[in-house]
């Protein structure tokens, strides 16, 4: 299947260059950029396209329903990125495209700009071969995946009967390796929640109040500390309760992976492999719960010293979930227990921002099936069947409203660094994904 690779390139790039960062006010010219790109692009594409408001960002909704008879394969993918910083981290400017070693180098490259647009741009290949598509196509593009989705479940609720499919594609993570196709049928949910240590009403010189009073940065790191013991395990009381353990079939099917902890500790930078005792690299990331502190705050940041007590800390926490854990249980049984760590003298504030239900996708499915003979055509082998570490919290949901399975068929690739500096997608992943795109759409209409 033939189509323009130096057109692509130059479209994705036109995209790339939309700051489209939802967290961010300051970004509000860059996404009205990007859903007006989207939608200009669909509508050239034959489709029925329009960007609908919500009570945040916009979505782009599409469609195109002249398959009759055949399945309708709805489309998800997000057009919003990650905030660029640390801005001086980055080697390229993260909103100048740059390629570098067959890679480019640009914020929302992999995540989710290219896996989306390689969707697109499939769409298009197969209507320039065939001058029509194999399956009907609904299209939803969203602009607050970054920040937890949190206008999209009011959204399908309200369009429930529009959206309506067989199917839901969606490309937004990453494969196996570089020359193994995947296909994920498992993502972990998330809950995720901050908390604050208030001391003293002001800053105090640790000179005159240190040995005295209670520290906040002390007390919350005391507090962190506690919230794993030396197995590894989360000790918030009930954690683990109800959690569905891997298979016997799933632990041998991972087991032929060619996965080398060695060289994939390399890859980021160490050598030692800390985690819950029992387990392996692959099952602790894919297939068993985490604690993790996304970042710290408190007390005197600036260039040289300054010897202060601070008046409060603060830090943010992820907990990442696998099927068994419900995240607003979970929440709710961190929010109660991570104060009760606190010594007196403080006060602990505890809140949430957002989460999302760990996903598994029935791997006899025919959609599941026909994705495999897809990556057969582009890489001309099977494709291995893994799960993620990472969430989508939208996916419960969408299952849930839509009533149709999801269908993860990823792109990218964990080195190409999504919401870090640098994010990257090599070039050559981005032109297989054109070609899976349409191959998948092909397989999916010969059902």
């Amino acid at each position: 299947m033939q189509f323009d690779q130096e057109l692509a390139l130059q479209e994705l790039f036109e995209f790339l260059r939309m700051p489209s960062v939802s967290a961010d006010s300051a970004y509000q010219a860059g996404m009205q950029q990007a859903v007006q790109f989207l939608q200009t692009k669909l509508t050239r594409l034959g489709f029925k396209a329009e960007v609908r408001p919500t009570e945040g960002h916009p979505v782009v909704y599409a469609e195109r329903l002249t398959a009759p008879g055949k399945p309708t394969v709805m489309i998800y993918g997000h057009y919003d990125v990650q905030p660029e910083a640390p801005l001086e981290e980055w080697r390229t400017p993260p909103f100048e495209p740059t390629i570098v070693d067959g890679r480019i180098y640009a914020r929302g490259s992999t995540d989710d700009k290219g896996q989306l647009y390689a969707h697109v741009k499939g769409i298009e290949t197969l209507l320039q071969q065939n001058g029509e598509l194999p399956v009907n196509i609904k299209i939803l593009f969203e602009g607050e995946e970054e920040i937890g989705s949190p206008n999209l479940a009011k959204y399908l609720e309200a369009h429930s009967a529009e959206l309506k499919a067989d199917v839901i594609l969606i490309s937004d993570g990453s494969r196996f390796s570089a020359d193994t196709p995947s296909i994920t049928y498992g993502l972990r949910g998330l809950s995720y929640i901050e908390v604050h240590v208030q001391g003293a009403s002001r800053d105090l010189h640790s000179g005159a109040y240190g040995g005295a009073v209670p520290n906040p940065i002390n007390v919350l790191c005391e507090m962190i500390a506690q919230l794993k013991d030396d197995q590894g395990r989360v000790t918030i009381p009930g954690f683990y309760d109800g959690i569905q353990e891997l298979t016997e079939q799933e632990r041998e099917m991972w087991n032929t992976l060619p996965f080398d902890e060695g060289q994939w500790g390399a890859s980021i930078g160490i050598d030692q492999f800390p985690g819950e005792a029992g387990y392996s690299v692959l099952e602790r990331i894919w297939a068993r719960p985490t604690l993790d502190v996304n970042g710290i705050w408190g007390g005197y940041q600036g260039e040289g010293a300054k010897t202060v007590i601070a008046a409060k800390a603060g830090a943010k926490i992820s907990m990442r979930l696998v099927p068994g854990q419900d995240p607003n249980r979970i929440t709710e049984l961190a929010l109660k227990h991570i104060p009760t760590l606190a010594p007196e003298g403080v006060k602990v504030h505890a809140f949430e921002h957002h989460g999302g239900d760990p996903f598994v996708v029935d791997l006899n499915s025919p959609y599941v099936k026909a994705a495999n003979r897809a990556l057969q055509r582009v890489y001309n082998k099977d494709a291995v069947f893994i799960r993620t570490g990472g969430s989508i919290p939208i996916a419960a949901t969408f299952t849930r409203i839509v009533g149709a399975p999801i269908l993860f068929v990823d792109m990218g690739l964990d080195i190409d660094a999504p919401h870090s500096p640098n994010e990257s997608f090599a070039v050559q992943d981005y032109l297989n994904g054109i070609l899976t795109s349409a191959y998948v759409l092909d397989e999916l209409g010969r059902l």
